[in-house]
């Protein structure tokens, strides 16, 4: 497989501050073309050992419960030098299931450097409602989905130096998803994108997780498949797509962290309010 082009680091005092990854179009098409025919475990090594700055963005869903487990066996020393670290948006708004699994995943990987980012300046849901008000997802869905998902994410992916992520969306969850290539390129933010289980079924990574003994969203018991915030979140019905419940009775099937050239107009603000509160610094500092 041709090597994905990465430029020179840059460097300052010794430390490296920024690896740029540069895939063109054609080289895209032919990787996934290579990658389609492989087991997952196989796209995960090729990932490990080809992109710099790797992370697993996860809200652990199933797949990307599978996805740490099977890093974890990949080699012996895995098993106690977890070689990804993980990110994890706490929304302030996911079900308690969802928490208490985040704390027995702690507990079975311990070495899975785990980084949870929450809304800007919020601690709590209490501090989120006094900021932007009760139940925002009602009265502005967009930027909700903004502050709450989109915002901390692309605020890890900057203060961590992530260059590339795996993810755990799959063509089975239907949707925009039914077309999902193993490895995208983030429109607006370059950002790499690994799905090494894209061609993989629900049933696949549920025996996969019953097989393993991994620990899983209890929800999962109760008719649910696919776990977000409580209130966009419900269970699905036989024969529906695993993503069926969420966001119930609308069009929406994404929340935007995987779409982010919607949120454009947010993600140019936010840059602007950093940008100007930068150039204060400076000039407070040299006054």
């Amino acid at each position: 497989m041709s090597p994905v082009a990465v430029e020179q680091a840059k460097e300052q005092n010794g430390k490296v501050l920024e690896h740029k990854i540069t895939l063109t179009e054609s080289h895209l098409k032919f990787i996934n073309s290579q990658l389609q025919n492989l087991e997952p475990q196989q796209i995960i090594q090729w990932a490990i050992l080809t992109f710099p700055s790797l992370y697993q963005s996860t809200a652990f869903g199933l797949t990307g419960l599978v996805t740490i487990d099977m890093i974890s066996k990949l080699r012996p020393e895995y098993a106690t030098n977890h070689p990804i670290e993980l990110i994890f948006v706490d929304t302030l708004h996911h079900f308690q299931e969802t928490l208490d699994l985040v704390k027995a995943l702690q507990d079975k990987y311990s070495t899975a450097k785990l980084h949870i980012y929450k809304p800007e300046n919020c601690e709590t849901v209490e501090d989120f409602n006094r900021l932007y008000g009760e139940r925002l997802w009602e009265t502005d869905e967009a930027k909700y989905d903004f502050l709450v998902k989109v915002e901390p994410i692309q605020r890890a992916y900057r203060e961590l130096g992530v260059r590339a992520t795996l993810t755990g969306r799959r063509k089975s969850q239907g949707g925009k998803r039914g077309d999902l290539d193993i490895v995208e390129v983030e429109e607006y933010t370059g950002l790499i994108k690994i799905n090494p289980l894209a061609n993989w079924s629900f049933s696949d990574v549920h025996n996969y997780i019953k097989a393993n003994n991994v620990p899983y969203n209890s929800l999962l018991d109760k008719g649910y498949r696919s776990v977000g915030d409580w209130h966009s979140t419900s269970p699905v019905a036989e024969g529906e797509d695993e993503r069926a419940g969420r966001w119930k009775g609308k069009a929406k099937t994404e929340c935007g962290i995987h779409e982010t050239s919607k949120f454009a107009k947010y993600l140019a603000a936010k840059k602007a309010e950093q940008e100007a509160a930068a150039a204060a610094s400076i000039t407070a500092a040299s006054l």
